[in-house]
C-alpha cells in the first residue's frame, strides 16, 4: 500500500510540474508577444496635428487608443466654442478629463461646474457626464479611460 501511494503522489508531483511548465512557456509567450509589441519608438508619442482626426465640434488626437494599450486609453479634444462632443451620456469606464485650455463646463448627475486650465473632472462608473465648451476659445482637455475590453 505504502508503494502504490508513494508512486501515485510521484505521479501526480509529475503531472503538476508538467502542467505548471506549461503554464509557464505559455505566460512567456504571451509576455514575450506584448512586449514586442512596445518600443521606444511606437511608446514616445508627439502630437502631429496632420494626424489628428477631425470631428463636427473640432478635432481629436489618440496619443493611446484600446488597440495599443493593454487598458487604458488617452486622447486629447478640441472642441470649438459653443459645442460638446455628445450629449450627456454614461457608460460603465471611469474617465478622467484634464482641461489643459480653455473654459469647460462638467456636468456629473444632473449638476454642472464651471473650470478653466489645470483643472481635472473625474466621472465615476455609469454616472450621467459630459463636458461643454464655454468659453470663446478653443477648449483642449485630456481624457483617460480604461478600456474594458
Amino acid at each position: 500500500m505504502k508503494m502504490k501511494l508513494s508512486t501515485t503522489i510521484k505521479v501526480a508531483i509529475v503531472a503538476l510540474m508538467t502542467q505548471q511548465s506549461i503554464l509557464s512557456q505559455e505566460v512567456k509567450k504571451e509576455v514575450t508577444a506584448s512586449d514586442q509589441k512596445y518600443t521606444i519608438e511606437n511608446c514616445v508619442n508627439h502630437f502631429e496635428l496632420d494626424k489628428a482626426v477631425k470631428t463636427k465640434v473640432g478635432y481629436q488626437y489618440w496619443f493611446a487608443d484600446k488597440n495599443f494599450t493593454l487598458e487604458n486609453t488617452l486622447k486629447m479634444s478640441i472642441v470649438e466654442p459653443g459645442k460638446s462632443t455628445h450629449a450627456p451620456h454614461h457608460h460603465i469606464e471611469e474617465e478622467l478629463f484634464y482641461i489643459l485650455e480653455g473654459t469647460a463646463e462638467f456636468f456629473l448627475d444632473g449638476k454642472t461646474v464651471t473650470a478653466g486650465p489645470n483643472t481635472s473632472f473625474y466621472c465615476p462608473s455609469n454616472a450621467e457626464h459630459g463636458i461643454k465648451n464655454v468659453g470663446n476659445t478653443n477648449l483642449k482637455y485630456l481624457v483617460i479611460k480604461k478600456d474594458l475590453k
